[in-house]
């Protein structure tokens, strides 16, 4: 008995080529708006010839076999997802928005030095991908959105060919630093919600920087403490801070990470706001009901992720999608900053 030999599918174009299976619909479809470079469609073309691959008539209009999931990437590791309070609004968001079109969200930690993209996109595990909190060294997602694979990023990465859905992390670290320089303080101290290998730390350092600088106060790199999004290392970097400076405030680029400081200048034996005055950011569900409620800038969790979710679909439906999306942040009043009063700065000078 004759052997009938399996008709090649897209999955297989796909494989050889090296793209997602939605790259190959896009060029054996000829989708129009698909920001698609030549040398892929080159690819495609050339894989699709070579394994005698031909669209089946009444698949045209079904994306190719697509799996109807989107990927939320996280470049962070495992355990740094799980302590991430923010997420769930973000999540949520973004699973509305999916649902709206008949998707399912894939939830992935992609640990920021031994992650790879190739399992979720070359493997066609998801259709496109959101990716939280990229990276300035992130090399693999760069060549991901050269090679024209539907990416949006929730943040902002220069030189990338790929829309951004972010908030507005510079002039919303100047609001927080421009409120605690309105009530009098001037020994301000930053610690960062992650190291400067993501853009939103960078970014956040660059708001503080800006506002002390535009009310004339000099920016002191010793007052510039690095957290890694946990309150561990909060508290790690405030102890540092109170050993070396002397402070009279702080700006935390994370709430989670505030709320580790807050616990270091009380061992200390000092006090929020009587002592140190604290502003973070995020305003998770947990910064009103802290000890003291915290002083933070509000960002739009759940908007954030609609607007991320609804311009991946856009991606993988081949429909244009602005470049940059900037969602603003808002400063929320609490009870972790006071107004100063004479005395002399706490701790050891410079």
């Amino acid at each position: 008995m004759a052997i009938s030999r399996r008709r090649p599918t897209s999955a297989d174009v796909a494989a050889r080529a090296g793209v997602s299976r939605t790259t190959v619909s896009f060029v054996l479809n000829d989708r129009p708006g698909a920001n698609i470079s030549v040398t892929t469609r080159e690819r495609v073309l050339e894989a699709a010839a070579e394994l005698g691959y031909h669209p089946h008539a009444s698949a045209r209009g079904l994306a190719g076999g697509m799996s109807h999931i989107l990927g939320f990437v996280l470049r962070q590791s495992a355990e740094q997802v799980a302590g991430d309070a923010a997420l769930a609004e973000t999540l949520s968001g973004l699973a509305s928005a999916a649902r709206t079109a008949g998707f399912r969200v894939m939830v992935e930690p992609l640990d920021p030095v031994h992650g790879s993209y190739d399992s979720l996109l070359r493997a066609q595990h998801a259709d496109g991908i959101v990716v939280s909190g990229p990276r300035f060294d992130d090399d693999g997602l760069l060549k991901l959105a050269h090679d024209g694979f539907p990416i949006v990023l929730q943040g902002w990465l220069p030189g990338i060919e790929a829309p951004s859905v972010d908030i507005d992390n510079v002039g919303g670290a100047m609001r927080a630093v421009e409120h605690l320089i309105g009530l009098g303080w001037r020994r301000i101290a930053c610690i960062t919600n992650a190291p400067l290998t993501y853009t939103a730390a960078q970014q956040r350092l660059d708001g503080y920087r800006a506002a002390l600088e535009a009310a004339g106060l000099r920016f002191d790199e010793r007052l510039v403490a690095h957290a890694a999004f946990d309150a561990g290392s909060g508290h790690r970097a405030m102890a540092l801070l109170l050993s070396q400076r002397a402070v009279e405030a702080v700006f935390v680029a994370s709430d989670v990470v505030a709320f580790g400081a807050i616990a270091a200048i009380r061992e200390a034996g000092l006090r929020v706001p009587d002592d140190i005055s604290i502003v973070g950011f995020d305003d998770i569900a947990l910064a009103a009901f802290f000890d003291p409620p915290l002083t933070t800038v509000h960002l739009p969790a759940y908007n954030l992720g609609v607007a991320a979710g609804t311009a991946l679909l856009d991606r993988v439906a081949g429909r244009p999608v602005p470049d940059r999306t900037l969602l603003s942040t808002e400063l929320i009043v609490r009870s972790s900053t006071a107004p100063a009063i004479k005395k002399e700065a706490l701790g050891p000078g410079p």
